[in-house]
């Protein structure tokens, strides 16, 4: 099978596709024959060694798949060769079969595509853990997204929506913002053409924002502190913008506000039955179509420099999927 590999650190062009064995499913394991598989902002890190899961040389990149059980390994009943699954690797999707674990899949809906599945893990996931368990979001508070037009940002926009809240996409043009009103946002803000805090003011009649969903960090981050509301509560998603901001913590002070750091990877780990309610509820706003699933992109693998370079010049709107 082929398989892309990471077998030194350095930027996307160093990867290289090689000729593997096929996986043989252990006890509690399936082999899945992946048809697509999706890739996030931190596989542009995790490939330079810039990210803090740091796995053995060599590994494939992408934490998230879909495609078909195609072997059952010892001791598995309730799933059967042949069905459509999505699952939640970590790292090592970006190959033609994985072995996962059973509890680390799940079924794909009629209505989605395996593209669209394959993105649901890391995006969705993060957005409905930092939305549920670490913001406490209620309906009707204000919740704003910085970053709102990629893959992160556009699932937090659907999930905030779904959830109730006076949803205000932030994001660097127009036309990105057009796309995330298209996917629930009530108001838009354009961080070229205007201030970050004085429109987040401006937006919410100067009270300021209730939940703030942060995927961008660098100079965005102090601005959009500036323009909580009393008791807000700051996430800590993640630092698509390149830089690690660092925050004068008097403005937490001030406002009586809360910076939580949301790690979605980690949650997993430690709260499987959490994440379990968390992608279940997730799949029925899927087979419903209560969530899109927007992909900006299906790059063949063996164009993976392409999918790579949208993520990194901050072109993709929604998520970007190598398909197999």
């Amino acid at each position: 099978m082929k398989a892309l590999l990471c077998e030194h650190h350095g930027p996307a062009e160093t990867l290289v596709i090689r000729d593997l064995p096929e996986p043989v499913a252990g006890p509690g394991e399936v082999v899945v024959s992946v048809t697509a598989a999706a890739l996030n902002f931190f596989d542009t890190l995790i490939i330079q060694n810039r990210y803090q899961t740091k796995p053995a040389l060599p590994f494939s990149p992408c934490a998230e798949c879909a495609g078909t059980i195609s072997a059952l390994g010892e001791g598995v009943t309730g799933w059967r060769v042949g069905e459509r699954v999505a699952a939640w690797l970590g790292h090592g999707a970006a190959r033609g079969k994985v072995v996962v674990p059973t509890d680390a899949i799940v079924r794909v809906p009629d209505a989605l595509d395996d593209a669209q599945a394959a993105g649901l893990f890391v995006t969705y996931g993060t957005a409905m853990h930092g939305l549920i368990q670490r913001a406490g979001l209620k309906g009707g508070e204000s919740l704003a997204i910085l970053g709102a037009a990629g893959g992160a940002g556009l699932a937090a926009v659907e999930i905030g929506a779904l959830l109730g809240a006076h949803v205000i996409a932030c994001a660097s043009s127009p036309d990105k913002l057009a796309l995330a009103r298209g996917h629930g946002a009530q108001d838009g803000l354009d961080y070229t053409a205007e201030d970050v805090k004085a429109g987040l003011r401006r937006l919410t009649g100067d009270r300021g924002v209730d939940v703030l969903y942060d995927t961008v960090g660098g100079d965005l981050a102090e601005p959009a502190l500036r323009a909580m509301a009393w008791e807000g509560r700051y996430l800590v998603v993640g630092f698509a913008g390149g830089a690690i901001p660092k925050i004068p913590l008097n403005l937490l002070l001030l406002k009586s506000c809360d910076l939580r750091g949301v790690f979605w990877g980690e949650f997993v780990r430690r709260d499987p039955a959490g994440h379990r309610a968390n992608m279940e509820r997730l799949l029925g706003w899927a087979a419903a179509g209560s969530i899109r699933a927007h992909v900006h992109a299906r790059v063949p693998l063996e164009r993976w420099t392409e999918g790579y370079a949208l993520i990194g010049d901050r072109k993709a709107k929604g998520k970007i999927v190598l398909t197999l």
